[in-house]
C-alpha cells in the first residue's frame, strides 16, 4: 500500500539543470558552485569552490581547521561509489594518560585538548587534485573575495558570538578581535571580512609552483602541512587557555602531527535497499549505523516503514535506537569492528524481533561471537538542544555549532556528497596568524582503554559526518546529506523510506514532518542520553504524537519546521535529467541548476 499522502507544500517541482546542479546549507556556497558549473568547471571542482566558500559565510558551523567525510562517484567509474576521508587523528601527544594528568574525566567540548589533527583543507585540495580540473587560485577566489569584501552575517553566527561575548572578552581574545570588532558583536546581515584568513589563502597560493596542475596542488598541501600553517598551530596552542570544563589547559598538537597527516580515499560501505544500493563510510564515521537501520527494517511490510503513522514512527524510531547502540558500542578506529557481521541479514533478523509494541527503555547492544560489547557511560542530568542535533550552552565555550553540506552533480555523471564540519569560531580560540580555529572532534573519544573509539594517539575520532550516496542499475544516481551531529542519519533515514519505498519526490520527502531517537549516549559533550525519548516536529500530527506517548516513548515537540537539514542532487533514472533538492527549514538551504 502507498504511504500517506503528502501535503500539498510538499509537492513543488524540484530545480533541474542540463550544465549541473548544486545544492548546500548556505546560498552563497550554492551559488558559487553553480557558477563553476556554467563556466565548465566539474562537479568536483564546483564542490571544492563552494566548499571554501562555507568556510567564510557560516563560520560557525566549519572552518578551513575542521574536517570532512565525503562519497562520490565519477563519469568514468558510475558504479564505484568511494569515500573521501577527511578526517583527522588524534595527535601523539593526545594519550589517555595525558588528559587523566590534566584532571579530565571526559576530553573537553571546546579548547585545543578537544582538536584533532585538521583535515578539511587537505581532502579537498586532494579531491581538487584527483578529479577537479581547475586552478586552485580559481578555486579559491570566491572564497578569498567575500572574506576580504565582506559577506552578510547571518543572524546565527550573531546569537553565537553573543552567547560567547564573555567567554571571547575574558578568556579568547583572539576571536574577540575577530569575531566582535571594536568590542561589538557583527548584527545580521552587515557585512564581515576575515583579513586575516585572506592573508593565510593568499600565502598558500604563493606556495604553489611546479609544472604541473598536480604539482602546484601538492606544494599548496605541503606548505599547509609542513610550513607556516603547522608551525602557527603549533606556537599557538602550546599557551594554556581555557577549555569547556572549566580549566585552563595547553594543546597536543604539533606540526610534526600534520604534517604526518594526508587525506585520501576509501572503498565505501554499502548495502542493497528494495533496489537501491547505500553507499556510506566505513566504521570510523557513523555511517554504517544507517545501513544497520535500513537492514533491520527491511524485514517488515510497508505499513510499518511509513514515518507519518504511528505504527511506522514507532517502528523506526525502535530501529535507530537498536543501530545506534550498535554504533556506540562497536564503531571506532581503535578496535576491529566486525562490520560484515553488524550489517549482515542474519544478525538484522535478531535486531528485528527485540521490536515490540511499545517503546524500549533500554540501551541494547547486541552480542557477537561471545564478545561484551562495550557499554558507554548513560548520563541524562544535562539537558540537549533539539533543533540542530548537537548540544547548545552557551557558558565556558561548549557551545556547539552545527555542520555544513554540500552536494554537486554535473552533465558528465560526476556526483560528489560531502558533510565538512569543525573548527567552528566557537571551538577554540582563533589563531590569529591564520584567521581560523581548531576543531573538536576528539570529544567523540573516551579516555577509558579497550573501548571502540578510546583517545589513541594516530586513530581517528569516530566522526557523525556521514554523507550518502545511492545507486541504481549500475550507476550513483543521488548524493545527499544533513548536517545536525548524530542526527544525520536519522533525519536521512527518513527521506530513504520516503523516497525508495513511499515514492515521494526528494523535495517532498525533505519537507516531510521529521523526528529521531534521542535514547543513546550523545556524540558530543558532555555525552548524554533520553531513555526513551524522541523529538518530533509538531507537523506530524497530534493523533500519531499521541499514539508514540501512549507506546511509551518520551516525546519532546520541537515546533512545526525545526528537525532536518538535508539537501541532495542527482538523476532522474528514466531521463537522465539533473535534478536537485533542498531543505526549507531555516531559510537557508539552497539548491540550483542550468
Amino acid at each position: 500500500m502507498p504511504f500517506t499522502t503528502p501535503p500539498l507544500f510538499t509537492t513543488r517541482p524540484t530545480i533541474r539543470g542540463t550544465f549541473g546542479v548544486s545544492a548546500s546549507t548556505h546560498w552563497l556556497a550554492t551559488g558559487t558552485a553553480q557558477s563553476v558549473l556554467e563556466r565548465g568547471g566539474n562537479a568536483f571542482d564546483a564542490a571544492c569552490a563552494g566548499a571554501f566558500v562555507l568556510q567564510v559565510v557560516e563560520p560557525h558551523l566549519n572552518g578551513p581547521g575542521g574536517d570532512l567525510v565525503g562519497v562520490f562517484a565519477t563519469a568514468e567509474q558510475p558504479g564505484t561509489p568511494v569515500v573521501l576521508m577527511g578526517q583527522g587523528p588524534a595527535p601523539a601527544g593526545a594519550s589517555i594518560e595525558h588528559y587523566r594528568a590534566e584532571r579530565l574525566g571526559r576530553v573537553p567540548g571546546s579548547g585545543a585538548l578537544a582538536a584533532a589533527v585538521p583535515g578539511a583543507t587537505d581532502a579537498w585540495l586532494t579531491l581538487l587534485r584527483d578529479h577537479g580540473s581547475w586552478e586552485l587560485d580559481d578555486i579559491l577566489a570566491p572564497a578569498i573575495a567575500y572574506a576580504r569584501d565582506g559577506y552578510p552575517v547571518l543572524a546565527n553566527v550573531t546569537a553565537a558570538i553573543t552567547g560567547l561575548r564573555a567567554l571571547f572578552q575574558e578568556h579568547w581574545p583572539t576571536s574577540a578581535e575577530l569575531w566582535m570588532p571594536g568590542g561589538q558583536v557583527p548584527q545580521p546581515e552587515t557585512l564581515h571580512t576575515n583579513p586575516r584568513l585572506v592573508e593565510t589563502w593568499t600565502r598558500l597560493l604563493s606556495a604553489a609552483t611546479g609544472s604541473t596542475r598536480t604539482a602546484r596542488i601538492d606544494a599548496v598541501r605541503r606548505e599547509w602541512s609542513e610550513g607556516f600553517v603547522a608551525r602557527a598551530i603549533d606556537s599557538f596552542v602550546r599557551t594554556p587557555h581555557r577549555h569547556s570544563t572549566g580549566g585552563d589547559h595547553a594543546g597536543v598538537i604539533r606540526a610534526e602531527d600534520l604534517a604526518a597527516f594526508s587525506a585520501g580515499y576509501e572503498p565505501a560501505t554499502t548495502v542493497d535497499f528494495r533496489g537501491t544500493t547505500v553507499a556510506k563510510s566505513g566504521a570510523w564515521g557513523q555511517g554504517p549505523a544507517l545501513l544497520a537501520m535500513l537492514r533491520i527494517l527491511d524485514g517488515f511490510g510497508e505499513e510499518r516503514l511509513d514515518p507519518s503513522t504511528e505504527l511506522g514512527a514507532h517502528t523506526i524510531i525502535e530501529a535507530e535506537k537498536l543501530a545506534l547502540a550498535d554504533r556506540d558500542s562497536y564503531f571506532g578506529d581503535a578496535a576491529e569492528v566486525p562490520l560484515d557481521r553488524l550489517l549482515s541479514i542474519e544478525y538484522a533478523a535478531q535486531r528485528r524481533a527485540l521490536i515490540s509494541d511499545d517503546a524500549s527503555f533500554e540501551y541494547r547492544p547486541g552480542v557477537l561471537d561471545g564478545r561484551t560489547p562495550f557499554i558507554p557511560a548513560l548520563q541524562s542530568d544535562v539537558a540537549g538542544d533539539a533543533s540542530t542535533g548537537e548540544p547548545t550552552v552557551p557558558s565556558l565555550g561548549e557551545r556547539r555549532g552545527d555542520t555544513c553540506h554540500i552536494d554537486v552533480a554535473d552533465r558528465w555523471g560526476n556526483i560528489v556528497s560531502v558533510t565538512p564540519s569543525g573548527g567552528w569560531l566557537q571551538s577554540s580560540p582563533t589563531i590569529p596568524d591564520l584567521g581560523f580555529a581548531l576543531g573538536t572532534r576528539l570529544q567523540m573519544t573516551w579516555l577509558e582503554p579497550g573501548t571502540p573509539s578510546s583517545l589513541t594517539p594516530g586513530t581517528r575520532p569516530r566522526t557523525t559526518l556521514t554523507p550518502t550516496l545511492l545507486l541504481r542499475g549500475g550507476r550513483a544516481v543521488a548524493a545527499l546529506g544533513s548536517p545536525g551531529g548524530d542526527q544525520q542519519d536519522l533525519w536521512q533515514l527518513l527521506y530513504l523510506l520516503r523516497t525508495i519505498v513511499g515514492g515521494y519526490s526528494p523535495q517532498a520527502a525533505i519537507d516531510a514532518p521529521a523526528f529521531h531517537t534521542t535514547a543513546f549516549p550523545n556524540s558530543f559533550w558532555p555525552r548524554v542520553w533520553t531513555p526513551g525519548g524522541v523529538t518530533v516536529e509538531d507537523r506530524l500530527g497530534d493523533a500519531v504524537i499521541a499514539g508514540l506517548e501512549r507506546r511509551g516513548h518520551r516525546v519532546t515537540r520541537a515546533g512545526d519546521w525545526s528537525l532536518g537539514r538535508i539537501s541532495m542532487v542527482g538523476y532522474e533514472p528514466a531521463t537522465g535529467m539533473l535534478l536537485a533538492a533542498a531543505n526549507p527549514r531555516g531559510a537557508q538551504g539552497y539548491a540550483a541548476g542550468r
